[in-house]
């Protein structure tokens, strides 16, 4: 049987909203055996679920799917700011209303 690595993913951004597999479950309108298979490699997420899973987690598609951009995309200050903004939870808040970005909106 094959392992996805989404799987782990799922389960550590879960983890880092103080989301129980149930909850999540819940906000997906999908059953918890979902995802207990997901979280342990068994099977993985739908295309279609991504979005909404990204959405719920409050991850971007890029870091759900582990998905790295190539180096000509951004500069390397624009890494390093996007790495900072990562690395610091508590003052993405901040960040986006120094920069005018609406909650609203995300």
């Amino acid at each position: 049987m094959k392992k996805y690595e989404i799987g782990a993913r799922i389960r550590k951004y879960r983890e880092a909203c103080n989301m129980s597999q149930k909850e999540l479950a819940e906000r997906l309108h999908i059953s918890g055996s979902r995802i207990s298979n997901w979280e342990q490699g068994i099977n993985r997420p739908d295309a279609d679920m991504i979005a909404d899973l990204c959405s719920v987690l409050q991850v971007s598609p890029s870091e759900l799917l582990d998905v790295r951009l190539t180096d000509d995309e951004y500069t390397k200050e624009e890494r390093a700011v996007v790495t900072a903004y990562r690395s610091k939870p508590e003052l993405q808040h901040a960040v986006r209303v120094l920069l005018g970005i609406d909650d609203d909106s995300l």
